[in-house]
């Protein structure tokens, strides 16, 4: 069955007829690591999601698998040892949803970090993160760091820190991961909401549906319910009699994106603003985008807004780090907001809380998780199926395999590793032009898709209303990917909105006739997508 919204009705009939092991609720990177996890080790795995897949916090983030170098100075060490070598793991198992970048580190004089305290921090981080032999840190000169990135502010300057990050979509490896969940036999469904719980002797057995586009419902059943719906964990806590114990504290983080013909930055980096906090800019698609704020955020996380005050500061940190580059209002194509779902610590600031996870067990047995980064989200699964693992066996005498995703290619990654893969993309490149796609066109598509490339080759049109790489990309979305509307595929699967706004604003109604075509929309149902991509490129803009 391939994972489309065009047998949506069929499963759905699936989800109403099956009795799971395991139901998710939320399709972030976290609820997408634990499908995995689960159906990997044998278990009958569901997840759904009240909107499309990452559409909250996991398309929202600064787009960076990094190990967090700044919990060092908050002693967190485990939690940085553990998450980089993760770092080096999804990379392996994705290498065309992530990719290596070097990060400068600049050093001011009454900067956050000092010279010495710097390079023994990153080697230390080297060390607890298994980084491997060449991309391990250096220490520059001033005048290395000048020739690295020529905007950086010369006055004070000291040198850099320089080390390896990596850059990922966020939305796309959230994607990948659900589609070989999918893959392994998983159902996953985007568009339901979980409005109340089941129950069995007392226990959480499952849930009350309803599907978001139609509005009808319908009956799920399992034997353990996982939430991991991010920052609305504590409104889904509330469904099964409250929220006990712990809760969360949303912090917003915004970015904003500018043409590298205003700010032509070279070289991504990490550096410290006036008030003493982290910031990175990062070039990428011909843009610069920096972030993140971080502030506290107790409204409505569906759609989080973007303040004058957010953009002030992002453009206030890029006069004060790059005084040459002239920015203002004016410059900002785009931007977005995310918020994080973060364990609240009484007295602590934003940029103080704590990034672990944890994990809660209701009296019902309803199991949250929340907290986390996006480079941890496989050890997060893997955490919290040990312990449904030991549930079932003790319980229901079930014994069900380890964990089978330390190794596992997420869809699109079976590539022959990350040291393969630009070998790969050569290869493919000449495959794509064979099915007449141009020799950039078919470099765009394998770096994006991976393996799945071919697929996308399959889409070739001739006399097609849009370019060759589009009209491909939202086929594959509507065939393979679950995309319904406009707004999930200009933002969630390839990410227009943030990056590419003119070819949104170019080919928006001609991707929404299509997507009426497929899905059969009434001219209402086409009315209400459109005016939903319209109110997401105003709330960017």
């Amino acid at each position: 069955m391939n994972f489309s919204n065009k047998n949506r009705a069929e499963k759905i009939n699936m989800m109403k007829i099956e009795p799971f092991d395991v139901l998710i609720i939320g399709g972030g990177i976290t609820g997408a690591g634990i499908a995995l996890d689960a159906v990997m080790r044998g278990m009958k795995t569901a997840l759904i999601d009240m909107q499309d897949f990452a559409a909250g916090t996991s398309s929202r983030s600064t787009k960076l698998v990094h190990g967090g170098l700044r919990y060092l100075k908050q002693f967190e060490v485990k939690m940085v040892a553990e998450i980089g070598k993760e770092r080096a793991i999804v990379y392996e198992n994705g290498p065309h949803v992530t990719t290596p970048e070097w990060m400068l580190l600049p050093l001011h004089e009454g900067g956050t970090f000092g010279k010495y305290t710097t390079s023994a921090a990153l080697h230390v981080y080297d060390l607890l993160a298994g980084v491997k032999r060449s991309e391990r840190r250096s220490m520059l000169s001033v005048s290395e760091t000048m020739k690295k990135e020529p905007l950086v502010k010369e006055a004070g300057l000291k040198g850099s820190g320089y080390y390896v990050e990596y850059r990922t979509d966020d939305a796309r490896l959230t994607i990948e991961v659900i589609k070989k969940a999918m893959e392994k036999g998983a159902l996953c469904l985007n568009y339901v909401k979980a409005a109340e719980f089941h129950y069995e002797n007392g226990r959480v057995a499952g849930i009350e549906a309803v599907d978001q586009i139609d509005g009808s419902r319908f009956t799920i059943s399992a034997k353990k319910v996982i939430n991991a719906s991010g920052p609305w964990a504590d409104s889904v806590r509330k469904k099964d009699g409250g929220e006990n114990g712990k809760h969360l504290r949303l912090t917003k983080g915004v970015h904003i994106v500018i043409d590298e013909s205003v700010f032509p930055l070279q070289q991504a980096i990490y550096f410290d603003t006036t008030d003493r906090r982290m910031v990175f800019a990062i070039p990428r698609d011909g843009k610069t985008y920096i972030g993140t704020t971080d502030t506290f955020y107790d409204r409505d996380p569906i759609r989080p807004d973007v303040t004058a005050e957010d953009r002030a500061y992002l453009l206030e940190a890029i006069r004060f780090m790059f005084p040459s580059v002239n920015v203002n209002e004016s410059n900002i194509e785009s931007s977005w907001s995310g918020v994080r779902p973060l364990i609240y610590e009484e007295g602590k600031d934003p940029s103080e809380i704590s990034r672990k996870d944890e994990i809660w067990e209701s009296e019902t047995g309803l199991l949250t998780i929340a907290g986390g980064k996006l480079t941890g989200y496989r050890k997060m699964a893997e955490t919290i199926m040990e312990r449904v693992a030991k549930w079932f066996k003790e319980e229901h005498s079930i014994l069900f395999s380890p964990s089978e995703t330390k190794h596992l290619p997420i869809s699109g990654g079976d590539v022959g590793g990350s040291a393969k893969f630009q070998a790969y993309v050569q290869e493919k490149i000449a495959t794509g032009m064979e099915k007449g796609f141009s020799k950039e066109e078919a470099k765009t598509l394998v770096n994006k898709y991976g393996s799945n490339v071919d697929k996308l080759f399959a889409h070739k049109k001739e006399n097609s209303p849009m370019p060759n790489v589009l009209y491909a990309q939202l086929m594959y979305a509507i065939e393979e990917e679950m995309a319904y509307t406009p707004a999930d595929f200009f933002i969630r699967r390839i990410s227009a909105l943030l990056f590419d706004l003119k070819t949104v604003l170019d080919y928006k109604e001609i991707c929404t006739d299509i997507l009426a075509d497929h899905f059969n929309w009434s001219q209402a149902e086409k009315e209400k997508h459109i005016a939903e991509l319209e109110a997401e490129i105003a709330a960017c803009s």
